[in-house]
């Protein structure tokens, strides 16, 4: 019996998306024969993936501490660009379409009448029992919503706020270990250039941090802090040993932190709808959030290190299982209409 051929859209607009991939990919190989789309240029992770399609897409751009800049977000959009890649696409050609959150795809899809299924965190927000911040925003719901138009969706969330949403996808390597704690505090905040939290750290002289910065190309140490760059096989080996972690308010790395039983600092970028959502959610689980760093981040660093660490355990998607589901309910290959279903489980 021949193998289908599966179509997985990944949107590099940041290392989560890329890194839940490379979780998947082994399982899904068992279920057909994989080529990967790469959209947007932000992640920094080697792609150890079959890449056969690329697009420049949609790509974040970010101000120098912590927010976005939508200037340069929307001066980098090529219309043109990505409506051309769309209709180039041999979506045609494949059984089973897969959108991890890509715009080049779903608009394809859309040309071409092609069904296809939005798997990761984003679809979670098809629901409106998932976490929103008080203040919602009419444009960042249009664009979780509609941005990866897809025929099911598939969510991933810190905890399941509806039937279709399922638990993270965690690494094996978090799952077959136990974790440490070496008492370092590992950071990771891509909005954030180095001198804007670098006065705050060196405040602290008795706390040790992994601070991982794209600036960096090789591992050094200046007084408290050891510098490294982003390198995922390093960052893994920190989380893993780390007392704490101070990250933005993606999904991935928290989820991660939180499944490992670490202390967590989230601070969303600002304006990023999607991570005030992610913090939102966290927030109400008892987790740290900041909006801003003021000039009493050091203070809140120490004590958030000292105080018990009081924050759930996040549970470990079950691979095979999402992806069997997945492929049971996937619409056959005959063309379909424009309206979305979200898939009931």
């Amino acid at each position: 019996m021949t193998k289908p051929k599966i179509f997985y859209a990944v949107q590099a607009t940041g290392n989560g998306h890329v890194s839940r991939a490379q979780q998947l990919y082994p399982y899904l190989q068992q279920f057909g024969e994989v080529d990967f789309f790469i959209s947007g240029n932000n992640a920094n992770l080697d792609f150890k993936l079959p890449i056969k399609y690329r697009s420049k897409g949609c790509s974040l751009h970010y101000s120098k501490c912590g927010g976005l800049n939508y200037f340069d977000v929307i001066k980098n959009i090529k219309p043109f660009m990505m409506y051309k890649d769309a209709k180039s696409l041999p979506l045609e050609k494949y059984d089973v379409i897969i959108n991890d959150f890509d715009f080049v795809t779903s608009l394809a899809c859309k040309l071409k009448k092609l069904p296809s299924v939005q798997l990761g965190h984003q679809a979670s927000f098809q629901s409106d029992s998932t976490p929103r911040p008080d203040k919602k925003s009419m444009m960042g719901e249009t664009i979780l919503k509609h941005y990866a138009h897809a025929t099911i969706h598939i969510g991933f969330h810190f905890q399941k706020y509806d039937s279709f949403i399922l638990p993270p996808v965690i690494k094996e390597e978090f799952i077959n270990a136990q974790p440490t704690d070496l008492n370092h505090v590992t950071v990771y905040l891509p909005s954030f250039q180095k001198h804007c939290l670098l006065e705050a750290f060196n405040k602290l002289p008795h706390v040790q941090f992994h601070w991982f910065l794209e600036s960096i190309e090789s591992i050094r140490t200046e007084k408290n802090i050891t510098y490294y760059p982003i390198n995922q096989a390093l960052f893994n080996k920190s989380l893993f040993s780390c007392h704490g972690l101070i990250t933005g308010g993606g999904f991935e790395t928290p989820s991660e932190a939180l499944y490992l039983g670490k202390k967590l600092i989230s601070i969303p970028i600002k304006n990023h709808y999607e991570q005030q959502c992610n913090a939102a959610a966290i927030e109400k689980m008892g987790v740290k959030v900041l909006q801003d760093i003021g000039d009493n981040f050091s203070e809140v660093i120490e004590k958030w290190f000292s105080e018990n660490n009081n924050n759930p355990k996040v549970e470990a998607n079950k691979i095979n299982q999402t992806l069997e589901l997945l492929f049971d309910t996937y619409p056959s290959k005959k063309k379909v209409d424009s309206e979305e279903a979200i898939l009931s489980i």
